[in-house]
């Protein structure tokens, strides 16, 4: 019986285990999406979505807790830099799991991870829309003139071949 357990082991000792998803969150803010597992993709969610709430307010004492478990300065300073002013207003949920098939080698079940934020397929509609003010005609009057158009040209480049 599993009771209490709640870390997948990933086959590794936790040294090697803790180190690789360190360097899986590393890659993740650099990139905003990696190819994996999908048992890698869930460890790693669950390891770097405290990390970027940690990141979503900018102190000392946070940037060291998330350098201490990432261990990359770059990565930390892009964290606090880019990631968190873009997940400000979000409560959670900062990481989405797609799951591609089966790999090609050993047939293990691949996952795209990716940065909810960073996405911007899923994100168009989610911007604010530009306010425009309509000047002169209506959209009913445009798609009239529209195709009245190109005949006239052509009309004019009839009468100047002759």
């Amino acid at each position: 019986m599993r009771h209490g357990k709640k870390v997948n082991h990933l086959g590794r000792k936790t040294a090697h285990r803790k180190s690789m998803l360190a360097n899986m969150a590393c890659s993740l803010i650099e990139h905003k999406r990696i190819n994996t597992t999908v048992a890698k993709a869930k460890a790693l969610k669950q390891f770097v979505e405290p990390l970027i709430t940690k990141s979503k307010e900018d102190t000392t004492h946070n940037r060291r807790i998330v350098y201490s478990r990432i261990r990359q300065k770059e990565a930390v300073a892009e964290l606090f830099r880019d990631v968190a002013p873009k997940v400000g207003d979000r409560p959670g949920g900062y990481t989405r799991i797609i799951k591609l098939g089966n790999r090609l080698g050993d047939n293990a079940d691949m996952a795209m991870i990716e940065l909810v934020d960073f996405n911007e397929i899923y994100n168009v509609d989610k911007q604010p829309k530009k306010k425009t003010t309509r000047r002169g005609r209506s959209k009913k009057s445009d798609a009239a003139v529209a195709p009245a158009a190109p005949a006239v040209d052509k009309k004019a480049t009839n009468e100047e071949e002759e």
